[in-house]
Order: structure tokens, then sequence, then C-alpha cells
């Protein structure tokens, strides 16, 4: 009987992770995603006239220019929340004839921070086309997200990499 005890309690304790996991995953799923603006939005590096700030604003026909793979936006938001989806939009513009203009990132690194100070990073890839692009997340206590840019489509000479929008969902 004290084996079985044992037994139990020490794959309970195991268990209890993905039980909670699983338990927050169905919780996103069913509940409602509600939008959250950051609270700060910053680059590594950008090209003139096309700002850290705009990538955040609320408009898919203004973008952020990264001049490089391997730059990166910085999101910081005031308080912590369950990060349900984010949608990112690529290139200059949502319509398909501007799309093109400029280089589009294809990979790209999530590097997303908890209140507690850990990171997790998730790896995306991005179709070549204009449009949101939905990503699921699901993850809890997030204060920052870092995008890094690590591949990009049709990046030559005198072309820059250009990021339209990024859109962050919470749990609501």
């Amino acid at each position: 009987m004290a084996l079985v005890l044992v037994g139990l309690l020490v794959g309970g304790y195991f268990l209890i992770p993905a039980g909670r996991w699983l338990y927050e995953d169905v919780r996103d799923k069913l509940g409602k995603a509600a939008p959250i603006t950051p609270a700060s939005t910053e680059a590594t590096a950008s090209v003139p006239k096309h700002g850290a700030t705009l990538a955040s604003d609320g408009l898919s026909n203004t973008y952020w220019g990264a001049p490089k793979v391997g730059d990166a936006l910085s999101f910081e938001f005031r308080t912590p929340f369950r990060m349900v989806d984010v949608v990112v939009h690529t290139g200059v513009s949502k319509k398909a004839e501007a799309h093109r203009q400029q280089a589009r990132p294809i990979r790209a690194d999530l590097v997303i921070t908890a209140a507690d100070g850990t990171t997790k990073t998730k790896a995306i890839t991005l179709a070549d086309k204009p449009g949101p692009q939905t990503f699921q997340t699901g993850h809890s206590d997030v204060v920052s997200v870092q995008l890094v840019i690590r591949d990009a489509a049709g990046l030559s000479e005198g072309r820059h990499i250009a990021l339209a929008e990024v859109e962050f969902f919470k749990r609501n």
C-alpha cells in the first residue's frame, strides 16, 4: 500500500507540469483573445523614416525598416499577461503590388521574457506573402518580447527588410 502511495505521489509530481500546460492550453483555445498594445517598442537598428514604433502603430501601411538580418525589435509591456497569439504582417504593405518593394522577413525568433526573468525562444517561419500571419504562443506572465530577424527574402544591395506590423493578443 505504501509503495502504491509513493508511486502515485512521484507520478503526480512529474505529471503536474503536463497537466497545467494542458489546462492552460484548453483555456487559451476556448477563451477569447484581446489585443494588447506594447508600452514601448525599440529596435537594435532602423533605416531612416522607418523606426521601430511603426511596427506597433496599429497600421499595416507603415513599417519598421531593418538594415540587415540579425536586427531585432523589442516590445515591453506595462503588466504581465498570458500571451496567446502573435500576428505578424511582413513587407511594405498588405497590397500585393507593393508588398515586395523591399525585403521581407521569412524566419524569425520570438524571445519571450516572463516576469520572473526566464526566457523562452520560439522560432517562426513566415510566408512571403502579404497579410496577417498568426502564431499561437501560450506563454504566461509575459513582460517583453523580442523579435529577431533570422532570414529575409529579397534582400540585396540598396534594399532593407520591411516589417509592417506585429500584434499581440492576451487571454481575456
